[in-house]
């Protein structure tokens, strides 16, 4: 199963008409493509399986509704114009760190993952683990094989190293980050193309030792292995 040209063409649509009115009139075609997508998920459960604990794990658990909350943003746009799905131990309100999928027209899709909104206590145990473990850390994200998939490191930084750390000049960039999340972006076209999942996941395989090392320093999580 792979993401059909009609939900991008949905989606396009959505975002030159976003409206409840014309959200209504076309719920039809929403319904439509938000069943397949739902069935998308359910076939990345499986492909996840693979190598994470996904028992128990259902699409509701995974998926993310269209529904904005406008209630604090001067964007009053009702709805979204992405399709979005997030995979981890637990599913998306587990805690972990997870797999997130977003689906958008316009070279605007992805695979990301990360640390994009650490509390105070996950940032601090984040810096203490690259203070003593910085290496482990730049031996995933500086490997030439995951530079090529996922590039530079986004997210916001502090202008100076913390109070409290003298760190080795290859570590200083990492304990400033306030952020540290990567991002695979797809063309459309590699988006409904019939290779999309298994790039996907090999884009996830990559991905992987990244959160491991988050989820281990937040959570003290053992990276999980399929016996």
């Amino acid at each position: 199963m792979s993401i059909s040209p009609s939900l991008l063409t949905y989606l396009s649509d959505l975002k030159q008409h976003n409206s409840r009115e014309w959200f209504a009139e076309n719920k039809g075609r929403y319904e439509k493509e938000k069943s397949q997508f739902e069935g998308y998920i359910e076939t990345l459960i499986q492909e996840f399986s693979a190598f994470e604990n996904m028992d128990g794990v259902l699409k509701k658990h995974c998926s993310y509704r269209i529904f904005r909350d406008v209630r604090f943003s001067k964007n009053k746009d009702p709805y979204k114009t992405w399709f979005s799905a997030s995979f981890s131990e637990g599913g998306r309100k587990s805690g972990f760190m997870d797999y997130y999928l977003h689906i958008e027209p316009g070279g605007k899709s992805f695979l990301g993952g990360g640390m994009y909104n650490p509390s105070p206590e996950q940032l601090a145990a984040y810096r203490q683990e690259v203070d003593y473990n910085g290496a482990s850390l730049r031996a995933i994200v500086e490997n030439p094989s995951f530079v090529s998939l996922f590039g530079e490191a986004e997210g916001d930084l502090l202008k100076k190293v913390p109070k409290g750390f003298d760190p080795s000049p290859a570590d200083e960039l990492y304990l400033r980050r306030k952020q540290l999340f990567y991002w695979r972006h797809f063309t459309d076209k590699e988006i409904v193309s019939t290779d999309f999942t298994p790039n996907l996941m090999l884009a996830a395989l990559q991905l992987k030792p990244f959160l491991d090392f988050l989820n281990a320093t937040f959570f003290d999580k053992e990276p999980f292995i399929k016996a």
